[in-house]
């Protein structure tokens, strides 16, 4: 084979591998065609050349949807981080050349996050790096883990209560759970309080479905104590403003807590877990010069804080609800 040929078939290589690895990202032959602004038709056709090539079956195919083989499993291992890498290849020289100009990052979190983890860093970032376009992606915890699995973002950053094993998770702070109270509240200016102190006083939490009601129902009910719920609002903002009104006190965790609102505090960390908040990546994912800026930004401005490990209590329902919240 000469070598004109030789260069041809590697780069047919490449475009086959990459079209094999978004496929096996998406689980769609389509998906994997609109992401690489390719036809259907030629999508398969580079899938089933890899496929003659490696005289294996890749994927198995179960109507619109398809799913690796065990063969196909290996070769994407193999293959992801070379085709990550070739399409990362400008960024990564260019940082290190010590040039980060360049590029975009993506990232998911939720709204407590956004509103109370990612400011700081995320001015840092802009400031340095003022050439990368930066995206926070406000999402839930399912829609979170669904970008991560389809290379839809970067990275991730919130709290995991149990971790799958297609995602990585690393904290890098800890935070504690709280009772407030309006300020002049019975209950304000006491340095502890028990559960049986709590139980008269109505409670405002979040919405039953996510996982601190529950969290809160179940050390009640290990305890044996009845508890009162006189109102559900969503987010930790709404929530200080209602206890400050009066309405009721509240279990919060103190990542939400500024130390400016007309609040008493209490910590409850002998009743109830404390909550980390990390990276969530997933496995084998290739990273660019960028998340690796951000992350070492992330991490320098946390560098101080002491990161607890985190018992896991819940099972897999409560991590999803929990997961960038």
């Amino acid at each position: 084979m000469g070598s004109g040929s030789q260069i041809h078939y590697k780069q047919n290589r490449l475009k086959q591998l990459r079209a094999f690895c978004h496929a096996a990202r998406t689980g769609s032959v389509s998906a994997a065609a609109e992401k690489i602004f390719l036809s259907q038709p030629t999508v398969s056709l580079q899938i089933q050349a890899l496929e003659r090539e490696f005289g294996t079956v890749l994927f198995e195919r179960r109507g619109p949807k398809i799913k690796l083989t065990p063969e196909g499993d290996l070769l994407f291992q193999m293959a992801e981080p070379l085709v990550e890498g070739m399409d990362k290849l400008h960024e990564t020289f260019a940082t290190q050349c010590g040039r980060v100009d360049r590029g975009t990052l993506n990232i998911a979190a939720g709204e407590s996050t956004i509103l109370y983890i990612l400011p700081d860093p995320v001015r840092e970032f802009v400031d340095q790096f003022a050439g990368i376009e930066l995206k926070l992606h406000n999402v839930t915890g399912r829609d979170g883990l669904a970008m991560l699995r389809a290379d839809e973002v970067d990275l991730a950053v919130g709290s995991m209560l149990e971790v799958p094993d297609d995602i990585t998770y690393r904290p890098f702070v800890t935070y504690r759970p709280t009772l407030i109270t309006p300020s002049d509240h019975p209950l304000a200016g006491r340095e502890t309080v028990t559960l049986e102190d709590i139980a008269p006083y109505g409670l405002i939490l979040p919405p039953r479905h996510l996982s601190t009601w529950r969290m809160v129902d179940l050390v009640f009910k290990q305890h044996n104590l009845g508890y009162r719920v006189t109102l559900e609002a969503g987010g930790w903002e709404v929530i200080k403003k209602y206890v400050e009104l009066g309405l009721g006190i509240s279990i919060v965790t103190d990542v939400c807590l500024t130390g400016e609102e007309h609040l008493n505090t209490i910590p409850l960390d002998h009743y109830f877990p404390k909550r980390s908040y990390g990276i969530v990546q997933r496995r084998g994912k290739f990273l660019s010069p960028q998340t690796k800026c951000f992350i070492k930004i992330l991490d320098s401005a946390f560098a101080d804080r002491v990161v607890e490990p985190q018992p896991q209590t819940v099972g897999e329902a409560e991590w999803e609800d929990a997961f960038l919240g």
